[in-house]
């Protein structure tokens, strides 16, 4: 097993690489390079302690995460055994997002299109809470060879952030002010949105009054709703802001300005049976793009970011580890509703 334990050796001096980690690479470059085949008994945990001198605590992470690979199964008493050579599949990459939202599920399936097979992806959910955040990257802490991360803009994440390797980390959709070292693909909020709505002056001043829903303390960003505020204030547009959209809302000459798609697809139900003619009777401009927005009552206005490029990006940052720090532009799709 001399062999073996060279190529855990040779990876002892990279820094950006755990001891566990060590392990996990240098048995799968053992298999690669022929050393261990399919059969092959690994050096029992003492022996692998007494050998190499880590903790033995190491030794079971190593050869638990070899398991989960699926390259390796345990026999009560006997020890441990390669099962497989398929190393190919050889990065896990933890994706942490706000929520399931359209637009997150069209950068989820264009960013694993991009990846291909070779890359293991799980994926976790924070829904903008702190507490459960915290939760998520202790279970994932050191677990994983890249991590993308779309974080909630919190002081309290920015710590969580830099005990990730910066070469192991990509920030997604909101920025974080990180040390420079680190990579991002963002979107900005405050400015686009408030310079879109300003191409969109004139045919909002042809409404009696604008609203916008927004709820605070939820995951929605809050530089729309600061743009929304100078806007009106600007240019002298009535308007207002209201946590949840409500059917006695809908009122005709009146602009609808949604973020969460709950709220758009009630305000178009009630519409319907009232018989009010989108982009007529009534306005409508959504954030965030899909292809609902592009068909549904002859399309819908929208404010959005390319999140099918910023799925590429990331993607490629996963595979070439190339350093990237780019915020994706907004785009105003006007359409039917206004």
């Amino acid at each position: 097993m001399s062999s073996l334990f060279e190529k855990i050796y040779d990876l002892q001096h990279i820094p950006s690489i755990s001891k566990h980690e060590q392990i996990v690479h240098g048995i799968m470059n053992a298999i690669d390079a022929g050393v261990l085949s399919v059969g092959d008994k690994l050096p029992s945990i003492n022996v692998m302690v007494a050998e190499i001198g880590y903790a033995r605590k190491t030794i079971v992470k190593a050869y638990t995460e070899l398991k989960e690979r699926g390259l390796v199964e345990s026999k009560n008493l006997k020890g441990y055994f390669i099962i497989s050579q398929e190393t190919n599949t050889t990065l896990k990459v933890a994706l942490i997002l706000f929520a399931f939202h359209s637009f997150q599920e069209d950068f989820y399936n264009t960013f694993r299109k991009e990846l291909g097979k070779r890359f293991q992806i799980d994926i976790f959910f924070h829904h903008n809470n702190l507490s459960l955040f915290k939760t998520i990257m202790d279970n994932i802490s050191r677990k994983y060879g890249a991590y993308v991360i779309a974080p909630i803009q919190d002081p309290e994440v920015i710590p969580l952030m830099e005990t990730i390797p910066p070469d192991r980390l990509l920030i997604v959709d909101r920025h974080l002010k990180l040390p420079s070292i680190y990579s991002y693909i963002t979107q900005e909020f405050e400015e686009i949105t408030y310079n879109k709505l300003v191409e969109l002056a004139p045919r909002l001043k042809e409404y009696d009054k604008m609203i916008l829903f927004f709820k605070a303390n939820t995951d929605l960003p809050k530089g729309i709703l600061k743009a929304f505020q100078r806007f009106i204030t600007d240019y002298n547009i009535k308007g207002e802001v209201f946590p949840d959209y409500r059917s006695k809302l809908l009122k005709k000459r009146t602009v609808f300005f949604t973020i969460a798609d709950s709220s758009l697809w009630q305000i178009l139900k009630d519409a319907r049976k009232l018989e009010y003619r989108i982009g007529q009777d009534i306005g409508i401009l959504a954030h965030d793009d899909n292809i609902v927005k592009e068909i549904a009552f002859g399309g819908i206005s929208t404010i959005s970011t390319d999140f099918t490029l910023m799925a590429k990006k990331a993607a490629a940052y996963v595979k070439d580890g190339n350093p990237i720090q780019e915020t994706i532009p907004t785009y105003l799709r006007q359409r039917n509703s206004l």
